[in-house]
């Protein structure tokens, strides 16, 4: 099943930088807001192409990690289920908060999960390991 549906709307402007992401049935809704430095991302993330539907994605985090205009990038996660091509893509966006945290730009993750899906929580504490950054893992309440 093709997940040409869902809809991207890039905005950007001087102060207005904005990113959303509707779901699909494959993939996850993405909501960047550039003055907050909030980046979410919920829902299941099996895209029949990751690089087409992450690709925006990076393409923000990149720009705001550049010259971050806000004191903070948090990247909060609500994923349920993640292909691995998901995973890999999710490994690149934290290569890229690595590289900025070890320039100095505050990022900060936190993943919630829900307490009935432990195979996610599993997932998130191994992503985790190869990070120096702050990640937080907690059940949604």
């Amino acid at each position: 099943m093709s997940d040409t549906n869902h809809t991207t709307n890039v905005t950007s402007a001087n102060s207005a930088n904005k990113l959303a992401i509707a779901a699909s049935q494959s993939t996850p809704s993405v909501t960047a807001d550039w003055e907050l430095g909030l980046l979410r991302m919920q829902g299941d993330s099996y895209p029949e192409n990751s690089f087409e539907f992450f690709g925006p994605i990076i393409g923000w985090l990149e720009r705001f990690l550049q010259a971050p205009p806000a004191p903070l990038l948090r990247l909060e996660l609500r994923l349920v289920y993640m292909n691995t091509s998901s995973v890999k893509a999710m490994m690149d966006i934290f290569d890229l908060l690595e590289d900025a945290h070890k320039r100095g730009v505050p990022v900060c993750v936190d993943w919630y999960y829900d307490p009935r899906n432990e195979r996610v929580m599993c997932l998130a504490d191994e992503l985790r390991e190869d990070c120096s950054f702050p990640f937080q893992i907690a059940a949604d309440a």
